[in-house]
């Protein structure tokens, strides 16, 4: 018996047939939708995997689920994937930044080989089902009652509902903890005037940092026009999430604008522009490889007369623009969701799944895969490779 008719599930039912060709095998999803992460992941175009190849840096992707992952991906990892998929005529191509997408840039790519593979192994898929009640029976076996009425006896049940608040309670009776969930991956909400009018600024490379935390990041970075988004930012979100979540997403950002490393550094490449172009306004020579708009809008901030020429910039004022691009402060207030792709780290705690074989502790023939468990990632596809390569060892297990 699979439990959720996402990813995870799909994967671990399609390679428990191909590698027990006699078994029984159904799906119970609880909606009327398969494989909706799926559908919508990449914005319908399906972030299958990263090129990312080597298990000890792939793991770096992880803020929840690290260490558990090494050995999962020393034996099902990306370049598994990519030949899982090609060999049932799915090819999949690399993207600049190393996102992995099939070539025909759809989901629906996914989602066919999956149901064709679902109909030649016969598994036995129910749809609009959920679990009401999850039993171990006096044999080792499970009995599972559906929303259904249904009552069916499976020798082993494998869950994959991602983040379930219902499976999460029937988990817990059973005895397993679950780690309360919270966002991951999100963009955060600020009021910044500096920001006004500025939705869809990029600037190539920022470093991040949250006040009174430890949190960190760097990247590009996107101007919205509820605030700030992109890689810098939500990797920020996914390592601060429970700490974030515990703020009530109320804290002060600051931003090192630069891309260089020190105050000094940035004081010294401002008075190298200063002396090489005294004769010029400020207002007419970007610093830092800013969008121009962006620039101009952090002058306007900083309340300094653009049109002084650099040969009359005092040491006040150079510490002034030093401070604006190196040490900016930006008060947050809220997160939105990032696209369509809602995250949440949280589920079955980690201490209590045996990794070589992904079953639970507690409980013999029962089996976890994919978000259900407190592991999630960045966005890239690295949170569909954990789904996979969970499964995979599930499917071993079997």
């Amino acid at each position: 018996m699979i439990i959720g008719g996402g990813a995870a599930g799909f994967f671990s039912a399609i390679n428990i047939a191909n590698k027990k060709p006699n078994a029984q095998i159904m799906i119970l999803e609880k909606s009327d939708k398969l494989l909706y992460k799926v559908q919508i992941s990449g914005g319908g175009r399906c972030n299958v995997t990263h090129s990312c190849f080597e298990p000890m840096q792939l793991i770096k992707n992880y803020p929840r689920g690290e260490k558990n992952l090494i050995n999962i991906f020393h034996r099902f990892q990306p370049k598994d994937t990519i030949a899982w998929f090609a060999e049932r005529g799915v090819q999949i191509k690399t993207e600049a930044d190393g996102r992995m997408f099939p070539i025909t840039d759809s989901s629906q790519s996914i989602i066919d080989c999956f149901m064709k593979e679902a109909k030649k192994n016969h598994i036995d898929i129910h749809i609009n089902t959920a679990v009401d009640s999850l039993q171990k029976t006096k044999n080792d076996k499970w009995r599972i009652t559906t929303s259904k009425g249904d009552t069916i006896v499976a020798d082993k049940v494998v869950v994959c509902t991602g983040s379930h608040l219902r499976t999460w309670k029937a988990l817990e009776e059973l005895g397993h903890q679950v780690e309360s969930p919270v966002a991951s991956l999100f963009t955060f909400n600020t009021k910044d005037t500096r920001l006004r009018d500025m939705m869809g600024i990029s600037l190539h490379h920022v470093q991040l940092s949250i006040a009174s935390t430890k949190l960190k990041s760097e990247g590009p970075l996107l101007i919205t026009h509820w605030g700030l988004s992109g890689p810098a930012i939500l990797k920020l979100s996914a390592w601060g999430a429970r700490e974030l979540a515990s703020m009530q997403y109320k804290f002060v950002l600051r931003i090192n604008f630069t891309g260089l490393q020190t105050a000094e550094e940035v004081k010294n490449e401002i008075l190298s522009i200063k002396n090489t172009n005294p004769k010029k306004q400020i207002s007419n020579t970007i610093l830092f490889h800013m969008p121009t708009r962006f620039y101009e809008s952090m002058l306007l901030y900083s309340k300094i007369d653009t049109t002084k020429k650099w040969a009359d910039f005092s040491s006040k004022e150079i510490n002034i623009l030093t401070e604006l691009f190196f040490n900016s402060t930006l008060d947050i207030h809220g997160k939105s969701t990032n696209k369509d792709e809602f995250v949440t780290c949280g589920g079955i705690s980690l201490k209590e799944i045996d990794f070589k074989t992904m079953q639970s502790k507690l409980h013999s023939n029962l089996f976890f895969a994919g978000e259900i468990m407190d592991i999630d990632a960045i966005t890239g596809g690295f949170n569909f490779q954990a789904a996979w390569s969970t499964a995979w060892v599930v499917s071993e297990s079997v």
